[in-house]
């Protein structure tokens, strides 16, 4: 058969868009061809691809290929989709079947050499595979954070032959089963029962812990506000799944770390007070790209005073104020 499907997904703010990757050998001159509006990254796949197959042992066909990564309305960003596009093309050659790539999903980008290494904003797409009930195949140092997201089968991933030899059925995949810790909460540094005075500033963290208040704090330099504010995450309630699950998708996007022991805290950010209010809310940042995201609210840029030290940001339609 010359036509394969096979599936990943794509990167839209903190949503993981479902990626069908359709996979087409034609005759004619030999050419390899990615459509679907992908970006120089995810052209760039047809060397890493080639390279790959060849250096694993496969034979790339000298056949028109021709890849459609759908629904092409969809920017498609990074080396994500290396995986899907290898195995799509190994399925189409009749190099590997295609009946066992139904209801998994492949994520990851390829070595020259046919090695997976790990990608940005897995948690996401955990939490859309589990929600299609799709298992997921990803690289090895992408398993412990895609763990996080309960009841999902993962496949952890080393090289592209580990892949091809789990699908033709000699060697399965152990799936992943070290579910991180995610029980204790780890005692902050910044705790409330460190300030002495400050009776009245205690008093109205307590009640915007309590109520899930905003706060507002103002005064002269060096009268505590910052250490009073680094002691609010302390007495709030740790978060809930959903909410936890929001704030490590965010960290996952961005690149950095989640750590499975503490991604039940509130985060905490400590802005200067004469940034910008385009770096306030994000600087440059791709979450504007999700419709949802970028038309929900309306944003006034906030207002600063270096002589007070305080931050005030509102939203429009809210008469609240978060410092």
């Amino acid at each position: 058969m010359s036509l394969a499907t096979t599936y990943c997904r794509a990167a839209l703010g903190i949503e993981a868009p479902l990626v069908t990757v359709e996979t087409h050998l034609a005759n004619g001159l030999p050419a390899f061809s990615i459509v679907g509006l992908p970006e120089k990254a995810v052209q760039e796949s047809r060397d890493r691809v080639r390279s790959a197959l060849v250096n694993s042992g496969f034979e790339f066909p000298a056949r028109r290929i021709t890849v459609n990564l759908a629904p092409a309305d969809i920017p498609k960003q990074g080396a994500r989709f290396d995986l899907a596009i290898a195995i799509g093309i190994l399925a189409a050659s009749a190099q590997l079947p295609d009946a066992p790539l139904a209801g998994l999903e492949l994520i990851g980008e390829l070595t020259l050499s046919g090695r997976v290494r790990p990608v940005h904003g897995v948690l996401p797409v955990a939490v859309a595979a589990r929600q299609a009930g799709h298992s997921l195949a990803l690289a090895r140092a992408n398993a412990a954070e895609a763990a996080l997201v309960g009841g999902l089968e993962i496949l952890p991933l080393d090289g592209l032959l580990q892949l091809c030899a789990h699908l033709t059925g000699r060697e399965r995949i152990a799936p992943w089963t070290d579910n991180p810790d995610t029980g204790n909460r780890p005692q902050l540094q910044a705790d409330l029962a460190d300030v002495r005075g400050q009776a009245q500033a205690r008093r109205a963290l307590e009640i915007a812990a309590a109520g899930r208040h905003n706060l507002l704090m103002q005064g002269p330099p060096g009268t505590g506000k910052s250490m009073l504010a680094a002691r609010l995450p302390g007495i709030l309630p740790p978060m809930s799944e959903a909410e936890a699950m929001d704030t490590a998708a965010i960290h996952s996007v961005a690149g950095l770390a989640v750590d499975p022991a503490r991604w039940r805290e509130r985060p905490f950010r400590s802005p200067h007070h004469t940034c910008s209010g385009v770096a306030l809310v994000g600087g440059s940042c791709d979450f504007h790209q999700n419709p949802l995201h970028s038309n929900q609210f309306r944003y006034t840029p906030p207002t600063h005073s270096a002589a007070r030290g305080d931050i005030q940001c509102r939203f429009v339609g809210s008469r609240r104020s978060v410092a």
